[in-house]
Order: C-alpha cells, then structure tokens, then sequence
C-alpha cells in the first residue's frame, strides 16, 4: 500500500479563536489512540481535502509534525463538515500501532460483467458497498473487489461470505449481507404492472354505479297487518 503523507502542526488555540482559524485556510484537528496522549493539530484545508480523497477511511497516512519528530501513522475516524457549505470543519485523526489490530470500514468495487445482465438481460441490484474488516495496520487494503463474473446465473447473488480477501484479514460485517444480486427482468416488469392506476373509465363506470345506488329510494318491508 502507497504511502500517503500530510503535513500538520500542533494547534495551540481552542474555542472562539478557531473561527478564525478556518478563515485562514486551516483546519482543526485532533489526534488520540490507545496509549497516546491526544494532541490538538491543525491542517491546511486544500491539502486535507487531497489527502482525504485518496485515503478515504481505510488508507493509512503519515502524519508530519514540524517539530522534526518521526511521523505519526494514523487514520481517519470522523470528518465533521458545515452543514450549509460542506466544507471541513474539524477532523479525528486515529494513531495505530502497527502491532495491534485495528477496525475499519472499506469499500466495496464492482469489476467486470455479469453473464446474467449481458447475455440473458437481467438487473443487477446492489446492496452493501462497504464492510468492516479487522487487521493490523500492514495488512490494510484500499478497496475489496467483487467479481461480477461470479455471477452467472439470474436470480444468483453474492453476500459478503463470498468476498476473496487475505487470510489475515477477518470479516466483521454480518457473513449473510447481501453485496450484489441479479434479478430477472420480468421482476421489474411485475413492480411496474402493480403500480398501475386505475383507468379513468374504470374509476367513472363504478362511481356512477355507486349514484345510481344511492339514489333508489330505500324499500321498507310491510309491518305486521299491512298488506
């Protein structure tokens, strides 16, 4: 796995004071981990956003302090961002310990063609695009991929037991989760028809029924003595 470096400073500031902060471009961040002291950090905002494109939440990255210590390896537990503008306003940095065992979550990448969708015309339908692994930080992946070769038949799926990963690597999301399935197209066909309205001529043949009904006088049965 290619390393991913980013430059970050210790930040010193807190409370009202970080407003002006992000106004100048910077980021605030903390880093903390099992045994390390958390750190309060700032990282420029444009280098962040590249960084946190091509590392996502399962991509190691080496975090360099200006104070010429050894970088710190770590990962991205939580992006919080403005609600309006979407821009970054503070990020967790998580520091590993390349002995230990960490959980993270890694997407899931749809590669090649089902035989089922090109030649016999069925829909693919997917369903988690992300499990969570557990492993030690050396052993990471970027990404898990799903062979869609695999899936040859209509009405076949893959779950998440069916995923090729490393031996060194454990599943934690649910074995039975269903990744990818291919239905047949008459499936849709059937959803379409059962979501059919009423014809319009239906809806006035039984509403005039339904007046005309109404509109007989109501017949009373004779009482006792009345012919």
């Amino acid at each position: 796995m290619e390393q991913i470096e980013l430059t970050v400073r210790e930040r010193r500031i807190a409370g009202k004071q970080v407003r002006q902060l992000r106004r100048e471009g910077q980021v605030p961040a903390v880093i903390y981990g099992h045994g390390v002291e958390p750190m309060s950090l700032q990282v420029e905002r444009q280098e962040l956003r590249r960084v946190l494109a091509e590392a996502g939440l399962s991509h190691l990255i080496a975090l360099h302090l200006e104070d010429g210590e050894a970088p710190r390896l770590a990962l991205i537990r939580d992006v919080q961002r403005d609600v309006l503008t979407r821009d970054i306003t503070h990020v967790d940095f998580f520091q590993v310990k390349m002995a230990e065992k960490i959980t993270t979550v890694v997407p899931l990448r749809l590669v090649g063609e089902s035989p089922a969708v090109g030649q016999q015309g069925g829909i693919l339908l997917q369903g988690v695009t992300e499990v969570e692994i557990e492993c030690l930080p050396g052993d990471l992946v970027d990404v898990i991929e799903v062979d869609l070769g695999r899936v040859a038949e209509l009405e076949r799926e893959l779950t998440v037991a069916d995923l090729v990963v490393p031996d060194n690597i454990e599943m934690l999301t649910d074995p039975e989760e269903m990744v990818v399935r291919v239905m047949s197209a008459r499936w849709g066909r059937e959803e379409e028809e059962e979501e059919l309205p009423v014809a319009p001529a239906e809806v006035e043949v039984v509403g005039r029924r339904r007046r005309e009904e109404e509109a007989q006088p109501e017949r009373r049965l004779p009482e006792e003595g009345e012919e």
